[in-house]
């Protein structure tokens, strides 16, 4: 019993070194687009930010820009 719970649990280990390599290799392949986008003249940090603001549901999105229009205005950014 206690080498089938051994040999799965240094299955489970090998299984998320792997995948920790293949998400080293997808950040890798990131920082790639973003350098190409920079070298035609993309801004990388604002494009940072659009997949963030995609990423998120259309209402929060949409509070967290009235927030920061509200706290914009009180420090007279606008």
């Amino acid at each position: 019993m206690a080498d089938a719970t051994d040999d799965r649990l240094r299955l489970l280990i090998e299984r998320i070194e792997r995948l920790e390599e293949e998400k080293k290799g997808i950040a890798d392949d990131i920082r790639d687009v973003y350098a190409e986008a920079k070298a035609v003249g993309y801004d990388p940090k604002i494009m940072r930010q659009v997949v963030r603001l995609r990423k998120m549901a259309p209402d929060d999105r949409t509070e967290m820009e009235t927030i920061l229009d509200v706290y914009k205005n009180a420090l007279g950014l606008e």
